[in-house]
């Protein structure tokens, strides 16, 4: 039963990471809440998976010429430096508080969409 939900999760976080939703933000709690796996172990599998998704929309994305290098650069950089500010403050933090924010996070994000959505002029 383990394998066939870390299958399905992968699906639903490759299909909403590959339409631009961000599939960490389902991935995390799929993983937390049905499989039961620590919250930091869930980010990791996360950032292993966004990884491998991000690969694949380069290769596409560069194909169609939509990418402009400096920019790119510039954005690793300040990604890089603060992925690792972020990973050495979140190693530092527990599991329950971590889950707290993680939440609040999530929160945010969907008031801020519907925000977004009904503000839309038709």
């Amino acid at each position: 039963m383990e394998i066939f939900l870390l299958i399905v999760f992968g699906i639903v976080s490759g299909v909403s990471g590959g339409m631009g939703m961000g599939g960490g933000t389902l991935l995390i709690p799929l993983l937390t809440i049905f499989l039961s796996i620590n919250q930091k172990l869930a980010q990791g599998y996360n950032l292993i998976a966004f990884l491998i998704m991000a690969v694949f929309a380069l290769i596409i994305h560069s194909k169609n010429k939509i990418i402009d290098i400096k920019s790119v650069i510039l954005l690793d950089v300040f990604g890089v430096a603060f992925c690792v500010l972020g990973a050495l403050l979140v190693s530092q933090i527990k599991s329950n508080v971590l889950h707290t924010i993680f939440a609040i996070f999530l929160i945010l994000l969907s008031l801020y969409q519907f925000y977004k959505f009904f503000k839309k002029d038709y």
